[in-house]
């Protein structure tokens, strides 16, 4: 599995927080971990703007994918408002993730809770092309649910 650096600033709020890791050797995520002062209270079907406490110098060439942990999914409904967030090798500011609580019951995000893993991913650019019209295909126009169930 190929390696490289990511730079990591803890920011005052992150101090004494886990620092992000891969919890096992064949994990592909990095958990992340809330860096609120104070616990914040997710009512039922609300979102929040949560705090890492960190910021990354992203290689270029890569984004951070942030996306929900399984196990807040499954057992809270908690999940990630704009799954998978992007963070762009560029942004040099603190990583936060958009929490939604999807359940019918009010959630506590808790100091060093682990609510979020990351995932850094290779990224392509395209360069466009303008043509007078595409090659079509067997699918052509088939949009969602065009293949059936």
């Amino acid at each position: 599995m190929e390696r490289f650096e990511v730079k990591v600033e803890i920011l005052k709020n992150g101090k004494g927080l886990q620092l992000p890791c891969y919890q096992t050797n064949g994990a592909s995520g990095i958990d992340l971990y809330a860096a609120n002062t104070e616990s914040i209270i997710l009512k039922k079907k609300e979102s929040a703007l949560i705090p890492t406490g960190l910021k990354m110098e992203i290689p270029d060439g890569y984004e951070l994918q942030i996306r929900p942990r399984s196990g807040l999914a499954l057992k809270e409904q908690i999940s990630i408002l704009n799954s998978p967030g992007t963070v762009d090798s560029d942004y040099r500011g603190e990583i936060k993730i958009i929490l939604i609580n999807l359940s019918n019951k009010d959630f506590t995000v808790k100091r060093g809770m682990r609510i979020a893993q990351g995932i850094f991913q290779k990224v392509e650019r395209a360069n466009f092309i303008i043509v007078n019209k595409v090659n079509e295909t067997k699918r052509g126009k088939g949009g969602f649910g065009h293949t059936g169930n």
